[in-house]
Order: structure tokens, then C-alpha cells, then sequence
């Protein structure tokens, strides 16, 4: 099991001062959407160069053109480049095949996906390296987690890795680990804590022990 750090609400300069301080307990730092929107790619390739032993992962959220999208998330240096499970068949494909050409991996995020077992299924066949359950921001605030979510893509997948993020905490981390995903993704659980070096740290300890 692995540990994967998402971060989200910060630039660039906030992003390596976050990574520098916990470097060491993540196996993957995940550039989030909403950085990317802010500093572009551009954050890709500040993080890959100043952590080059970390993975780093460009969360686009591809919803088309996923051939292109990943090329060019390639060259910037992603190692892990996030699609939408609810996108087109030949968009996912797509990105498929680019990420097998660039020596890279394609995660599946199932957000909003209204069928989650079936859409598993079929999604796994395509070659994926990562289907991903995910309650976003708004679920969140209704209320929603991923753990029924990730059960059932764990009854179909035959392939790909499982990862689960959406809120995951220190107080919710055994709970998370007990469904035993692949990969567990924490955003706010570590950068909004005082002493993210720390929790990071005991992060690390729950998630490799699994």
C-alpha cells in the first residue's frame, strides 16, 4: 500500500515547501487540479525537478483529446495522469495508449460515475494502472465516503490498482486501510495540520504496515 500526497490549494513555491517537509513518508505527490487550473503544467515540472525520486502525478481529469493531454503532461515531466472514468471509451484509450508510448500510467477517477461496478469493469480492460473512488469536495459536504465505493471495485477489477481519496484523516486512516486499496490519496488530512511532517510520518507508518 501507498501513500500519496494531493495537494490543492496551493502555488508553486507552497507546493515545494509542503513536499520538502514531508518528502520522505510519501511515495507520490499528486499535483491537483486546482493548481494546475491556477499555475498550469508548469507545477508538473517544478515538483518533478526539485523531487525527482518522488512520483509525481498530474490530476487533469481528462474528459477528451486523452492521447494529447497526456503527451503533453508527459513532457512536463507527470509520471501518473488522471482521466475521467465518466469520459468517452476512446478517450480513455487514447490515453492508454500515449501513456504506453511515454513509459507513464493512467489513473481512472470514477467521480460521479453512476454505475461504479460496471464502469470498473469495462474500465479495466482498457489497461488502466489506476481506477480511483473518489468523493470530491461536494460530496464530502454531503456527507458521502468512498469505502462502499471502493468494495465494489474491488469485487471487478482484475487488472488495475485500486486508490481511494475524499477526505481521508488520521481518524479515518485505519478505516480507509481495513478496505486495503492499492493507494490511498490524503489531501487537507496532511497539509492542513500543524506539523505535517509528523502526521505524514504516521501516515506512512499505518499505510506501509497494511
Amino acid at each position: 500500500m501507498e501513500l500519496q500526497l494531493a495537494l490543492d490549494l496551493v502555488n508553486i513555491p507552497e507546493a515545494k515547501e509542503v513536499v520538502a517537509e514531508v518528502a520522505e513518508f510519501i511515495d507520490i505527490v499528486e499535483i491537483g487540479t486546482p493548481v494546475v487550473i491556477n499555475e498550469g503544467l508548469h507545477a508538473v515540472k517544478a515538483i518533478k525537478e526539485a523531487f525527482p525520486h518522488l512520483r509525481v502525478l498530474a490530476d487533469l481529469k481528462i474528459m477528451d483529446a486523452g492521447g494529447y493531454e497526456v503527451m503533453k503532461a508527459s513532457e512536463a515531466g507527470a509520471d501518473i495522469i488522471t482521466v475521467l472514468g465518466v469520459s468517452d471509451d476512446s478517450t480513455i484509450k487514447g490515453a492508454v495508449a500515449e501513456a504506453l508510448k511515454q513509459g507513464k500510467q493512467v489513473m481512472v477517477d470514477m467521480i460521479n460515475v453512476k454505475d461504479i461496478e460496471g464502469r470498473a469493469r469495462e474500465i479495466d480492460a482498457f489497461g488502466v494502472d489506476y481506477i480511483c473512488v473518489h468523493s470530491g469536495y461536494d460530496h464530502q459536504a454531503e456527507g458521502k465516503n468512498s469505502f462502499e465505493e471502493l468494495a465494489a471495485i474491488k469485487r471487478v477489477v482484475k487488472q488495475a490498482k485500486t486508490a481511494v481519496a475524499g477526505g481521508i484523516k488520521m481518524e479515518t486512516l485505519p478505516e480507509v486501510i481495513q478496505a486495503n486499496p492499492d493507494l490511498v490519496i490524503v489531501g487537507g488530512g496532511i497539509t492542513s495540520q500543524t506539523d505535517k511532517k509528523a502526521t505524514a510520518a504516521q501516515m506512512n507508518e499505518l499505510v506501509k504496515q497494511a
